[in-house]
C-alpha cells in the first residue's frame, strides 16, 4: 500500500485571512479551526495554512488552476477572488490569455482557467496543481502515491488519483532553480502501521531526509527528487 495525500500546505503570514480567502474562492467549508480547509467530496486533501515569517522572494514553484464551467463563472471566480483581497497578477501572460492570473493575500500565484479546457475536464474546481519538475518528480510521485501516470509527453508528467480530482503536473525542463524552502508542500498518511517501512520505501524511490521546519512535531521530514519537501505524518 501507498501513502494517502493528507493535505496541501500552504506557509502564511496570516494563515486564517488565508484560509477564509481560499474558502471563499473554492467555495469550500473551514474546520473548527480556522486555518483548515475540508475537502469537497471524496476522493479529496485538506488545505492546511501554517505560520511563517519567511517572507516570499520569488514565484512558487506550484500554483493552482482553478477550473469554470462559463465565461461567467470564469469572471465570477475572479470577481469573488478579488472583493476577498487577490489581485491581478502580470507573468508575462500578455493581453490575450484566456485564463486570468492572480495572487491571493500573501502573493501566492494561482489562475483561473477558461472554460472548455479538456485536459482538466472533470476535475473539480482545482483542477490542477501545476508545478515545476522534472519527468523523474512526476514518476516518484506515481510510485508514491500509488496514482497512476495521466499524462507523460515531452518530458511534462501528471498524476491523479485512480477516483478522480485534481492532478498534478510537471512542466518539465527547464525547471526553476529552489531559492529556499517551498511555500506549498504536501503532508502524507502512511499505510496504518506501517510508519517506519513506508520512510524506507519513500527513500528507495528517491526521496532524501529533511531538516523537520515545515512538519509537526514527530513527522518525519522528507524531499522529492528534485528537492521539494514534504511530510510524512
Amino acid at each position: 500500500m501507498a501513502s494517502q495525500l493528507y493535505a496541501v500546505c500552504f506557509d502564511a503570514f496570516r494563515p486564517g485571512e488565508l484560509a477564509r480567502f481560499y474558502a471563499g474562492v473554492l467555495g469550500r467549508r473551514l474546520a473548527d479551526d480556522g486555518v483548515t480547509i475540508l475537502p469537497d467530496g471524496d476522493p479529496g486533501y485538506l488545505l492546511r495554512f501554517v505560520p511563517t515569517v519567511e517572507p516570499k522572494t520569488a514565484p512558487n514553484q506550484a500554483h493552482f488552476d482553478l477550473t469554470s464551467t462559463s465565461l461567467e463563472d470564469q469572471r465570477q471566480r475572479v470577481d469573488t477572488a478579488l472583493a476577498l483581497g487577490g489581485a491581478r497578477l502580470d507573468i508575462g501572460q500578455g493581453p490575450d490569455a484566456a485564463h486570468v492570473v492572480l495572487g491571493d493575500p500573501d502573493g501566492n500565484e494561482f489562475d483561473v482557467i477558461e472554460p472548455g479546457n479538456n485536459f482538466l475536464a472533470g476535475c473539480g474546481v482545482i483542477g490542477a496543481l501545476a508545478c515545476d519538475g522534472t519527468r523523474a518528480v512526476g514518476y516518484f510521485w506515481s510510485a508514491a502515491l500509488g496514482w497512476p501516470l495521466v499524462w507523460d509527453q515531452d518530458e511534462e508528467t501528471a498524476v491523479q488519483s485512480p477516483h478522480g480530482g485534481t492532478k498534478f503536473t510537471w512542466g518539465g525542463p527547464p525547471v526553476r532553480e529552489k531559492t529556499g524552502r517551498n511555500r506549498l508542500h504536501f503532508d502524507l498518511t502512511p499505510p496504518a502501521g506501517d510508519r517506519e517501512a513506508e520512510v524506507e520505501r519513500l527513500l528507495s524511490l528517491g526521496a532524501t531526509r529533511r531538516d523537520g521546519g515545515q512538519c509537526e512535531p514527530g513527522w518525519t521530514a522528507l524531499a522529492d527528487p528534485d528537492g521539494n519537501e514534504f511530510c510524512l505524518r
